[in-house]
């Protein structure tokens, strides 16, 4: 009997031996390489659409993705991006609050080793593997067409632009004035409205005060499109709106006849192309300088 315990027992011993030496089926997960996100902000849909996007793709490919919101602040951005660097990830991620004050940003990752991929909005300094956005240019461009078509070659226009010093409003704003060069639409007015929908609203209120002819308005955003709706609708006049994002919110308000058009990009895929590109980085592959994400009209 005695011989049958210490027999069971030295099978115990061993099982228990045995098990301990396997690796915990958690640990892969937990072993994955880390890529952090940090995004302009997330109280606008089109960039929480991107981070969905983004969160998607990384649970698909086993990484682990830490996202962070600036909240359009240039000064938390860069608080943000020490603690992906302090968190020791291996690819960063970054939607500019500023494309000039992002440098800072990017070089304090640059110093530490961190490859650093930009989306939607480009940075004018510091050193980044690769950019994925829409074509901006091309997209203000298409609306500036668009425009032009709808009012036959000639008329008076607004043109609300976003955050100043970002590359979307710059270049959104470039490819719409190009399509009205050796036209007859004239832009009467062009102000800043922040990418914000309140911001839109009263931006155009002062401006439909100021302005007695008003044919159309071209927001280099969705949220200011929709704001501008708003304060036309309580003006009583008509005034074709044509935005830019395809946002859902904007993509209703186009099929309901309050706006004329929006210019669709793909935020999700600029998210999840994001993370591709961060696992190529990981994986030691090389990038194409720019990846361009395809645009559409909406109307």
């Amino acid at each position: 009997m005695r011989k049958v315990l210490s027999l069971v027992l030295v099978l115990v011993l061993v099982l228990a031996v045995f098990a301990g030496c396997q690796p915990k089926q958690e640990e892969p997960a937990e072993g994955g390489a880390k890529v952090g996100l940090i995004v302009s902000t997330l109280n606008n849909p089109f960039f929480v659409t991107l981070k969905d996007g983004a969160e998607a793709k990384a649970a698909e490919l086993g990484l682990e993705l830490t996202v962070l919101d600036s909240e359009n602040d240039s000064a938390k951005e860069l608080a943000r991006m020490e603690d992906l660097i302090t968190k020791g990830v291996d690819v960063i991620l970054i939607n500019p609050t500023d494309s000039d004050a992002v440098g800072n940003a990017i070089k304090a990752a640059n110093d530490a080793g961190i490859p650093v991929i930009t989306l939607d909005r480009g940075a004018n300094a510091g050193e980044v593997v690769t950019h994925i956005a829409s074509d901006n240019v091309s997209g203000g461009k298409m609306a500036g067409e668009f425009i032009v078509e709808q009012l036959g070659g000639k008329g008076k226009v607004v043109e609300l632009e976003g955050i100043a010093g970002t590359s979307a409003a710059r270049d959104r704003g470039q490819g719409f004035n190009a399509a009205l060069e050796g036209t007859d639409v004239e832009v009467v007015a062009k102000q800043v409205a922040d990418f914000d929908r309140t911001k839109g609203l009263s931006v155009m209120e002062n401006i439909l005060q100021a302005q007695p002819e008003i044919d159309a308005v071209f927001a280099h955003n969705d949220e200011m499109a929709l704001g501008a709706q708003k304060a036309v609708e309580a003006s009583g006049r008509d005034i074709l709106i044509v935005g830019f994002d395809a946002t859902d919110d904007a993509v209703k308000a186009v099929g309901e006849g309050k706006m004329a058009a929006t210019v669709a990009q793909q935020p999700s895929m600029i998210g999840s192309l994001g993370v591709e590109a961060a696992q190529s980085v990981i994986n030691g592959e090389a990038l194409d300088e720019f990846v361009p994400v395809d645009l559409m009209l909406v109307k």
